[in-house]
């Protein structure tokens, strides 16, 4: 099996990084850019009957501060 997670941000969390790009794609002459969130991406190959959520919020993610969505790709 193979599934993607997703982590970022939770809204309420400033990200400096994401303030940095669009800064910069301003910069760049792209005004229209209005917010940039950054996050990181897993793609993880499992066996049936791993505990992905689990992995997810205890070791991929902060669940103080981050959000994350599984998607499962087989």
């Amino acid at each position: 099996m193979k599934a993607r997670v997703y982590v970022t941000f939770k809204p309420s969390v400033l990200d400096p990084q994401g303030q940095t790009i669009r800064a910069a794609l301003n910069g760049l002459g792209h005004k229209g850019i209005e917010e940039v969130r950054q996050g990181k991406f897993f793609e993880i190959t499992l066996q049936p009957g791993e505990d992905l959520d689990a992995i997810a919020r205890d070791v991929l993610s902060n669940p103080v501060i981050e959000n994350y969505r599984i998607e499962m790709l087989d």
